[in-house]
């Protein structure tokens, strides 16, 4: 059983940058690819990036590229996302999420093991 707690989140205003952290306990970390969705109030949950159990291959929506970076340290047994340039339509609760194996099983939210609890993500205007 793999336990995923996700901190970093809060307000800032439009332009300004957070750096989430999603921590996993319990279990190989790094047989796990990890993903970070988020969901806003009225919207399915959606992937916004995700990274490979070695960290090698990492995949973003079309919404966050070339703003968001996602990343691990396995040895830490954390993964971050950094998130810059942030917009009002970033706001959303951010989600931590674990699948074993591939990379590709994050594209799928049934496909998801494990999630962690959320934090909030507020850009102001």
């Amino acid at each position: 059983q793999v336990q995923l707690i996700e901190s970093g989140g809060g307000l800032v205003q439009a332009g300004g940058s957070l750096r989430l952290s999603c921590a996993a306990s319990g279990g190989t970390f790094n047989r796990y690819a990890v993903g970070w969705f988020r969901q806003a109030p009225g919207k399915e949950r959606a992937l916004v990036a995700a990274i490979s159990w070695s960290g090698g291959i990492t995949h973003y929506a079309d919404s966050v590229k070339a703003r968001f970076t996602i990343s691990r340290d396995n040895a830490k047994n954390t993964v971050f996302l950094q998130m810059n340039s942030l917009e009002p339509e970033d706001t959303a609760v951010y989600y931590c999420a674990a699948a074993a194996g591939l990379l590709q099983r994050l594209f799928a939210r049934q496909e998801v093991d494990y999630w962690g609890q959320g934090t909030q993500v507020t850009v102001s205007s």
